[in-house]
């Protein structure tokens, strides 16, 4: 069960989960006489007959401020590119992919250590706030809804397999990021002797090399070389093992340099 369930259960509240909510949903939602519908992270497109069906028509929050960041990975792909701030948007949904018209907006920085996770949980919190007080709007008359400029659109891409495998050809910055964009989940990964390897936490060092080459291992970190610049690994993990600082992990897998990763 989600929070969510969990919390409306616990209040005697309905909950109905469709198996396909174009088929067996539309007519539950019509016979609810919903003045609203509140859509957060559901990852379908919901039936016109479902977006029809409130009096105010649906609210989803989505994590980004549109129209940066249409679409399923909109915290992923903001940290991945490297953009200074974040936020979230509460929009009109129509039948386009995130092209509604924006009720409200609010922004956060994206701070350079967070992840996937945190900024996640950041944007929740938020979100939260601001459907409730948008909620409120809506039922004072109050809303007005803004459609989204043409100008800034972007997509952010459902998230692909095969990403989370580090390129050591890249510049260090944009793995750095990746490990953070794909941190808690799935992990940003590489290899090592043929073997698949978790890379959880790096920062961004000086340093040399052919790309993927480990420059240095020491009690802290592993220095790898990227296209640009290197990488210094300080926490990692093999197939089946846990979570190791870089100095647990060399005690078990003594590494010389020279190896190469990738």
């Amino acid at each position: 069960m989600s929070p969510v369930k969990r919390f409306a259960l616990g209040r005697n509240l309905e909950v109905f989960q469709p198996h396909v909510l174009k088929t067996d949903g539309g007519a539950r939602i019509r016979a609810a006489r919903p003045d609203a519908l509140v859509v957060a992270a559901y990852g379908l497109i919901l039936p016109q007959a479902v977006l029809d069906a409130a009096a105010h028509g649906a609210l989803n929050i989505h994590a980004s401020l549109l129209p940066r960041w249409r679409g399923a990975a909109p915290i992923q792909r903001a940290i991945l590119a490297g953009d200074a701030q974040t936020g979230v948007s509460i929009m009109q949904m129509d039948a386009g992919l995130d092209t509604g018209a924006v009720l409200a907006q609010s922004g956060i920085p994206i701070a350079p250590d967070d992840d996937a996770g945190t900024l996640h949980d950041k944007l929740a919190v938020l979100g939260a706030e601001m459907i409730v007080a948008t909620l409120a709007d809506v039922q004072a008359g109050r809303a007005r809804p803004v459609p989204q400029p043409q100008q800034g659109v972007t997509y952010a891409s459902k998230l692909g397999k095969q990403e989370a495998l580090l390129d050591w050809s890249r510049p260090a910055v944009e793995l750095e990021r990746a490990v953070r964009a794909f941190r808690p989940s799935p992990g940003a990964a590489t290899l090592l002797d043929g073997a698949p390897l978790k890379v959880w936490r790096v920062t961004v060092t000086c340093g040399r090399g052919a790309p993927g080459e480990l420059l240095s291992s020491g009690d802290a970190s592993l220095v790898v070389a990227a296209g640009e610049g290197a990488l210094s690994i300080t926490e990692l993990q093999r197939p089946g093992g846990r979570r190791l600082a870089a100095g647990e992990f060399l005690r078990g897998h003594r590494l010389a340099p020279g190896v190469r990763f990738g």
